[in-house]
């Protein structure tokens, strides 16, 4: 088993930043892609951004492109979204998931492990 621990969250007005982080640990392997969902009240959850197991590319909704960048460190397990020029609509419960392929994937079907989620809001 493979767990993932999500923080980093918080309260912040627009235009401002964030950096989320999700720590693994467990039965971990850097044989994986890594991705970030978000979740808004009422909404289904939603793809954000999804990196290779070994970082050398990753993609990104359209709706945070030039914002939002993804990156891991695979010598310490976590991977990361640092969230700039933020928006009201922004705000989400934030969730990193891990996915055993070697390419990236973007659906949530096909994401393996997931943690518990840490809440964005962003003021305006």
């Amino acid at each position: 088993q493979v767990q993932l621990v999500e923080s980093g969250g918080g309260l912040v007005q627009a235009g401002g930043s964030l950096r989320l982080s999700c720590a693994a640990s467990g039965r971990t392997s850097s044989s994986y892609c890594m991705g970030w969902f978000r979740q808004a009240p009422g909404k289904e959850r939603e793809f954000v951004a999804a990196i290779r197991w070994n970082g050398d590319r990753a993609y990104y909704a359209e709706s945070v492109k030039g914002r939002f960048t993804i990156s891991r460190d695979n010598a310490k397990k976590t991977a990361y979204l640092q969230l700039n020029s933020l928006k009201p609509e922004d705000t989400a419960v934030y969730y990193c998931a891990g996915a055993w392929s070697i390419v990236v994937v973007t659906s949530a079907y096909e994401y393996d492990y997931w943690g518990q989620g840490t809440q964005v809001t962003v003021s305006s």
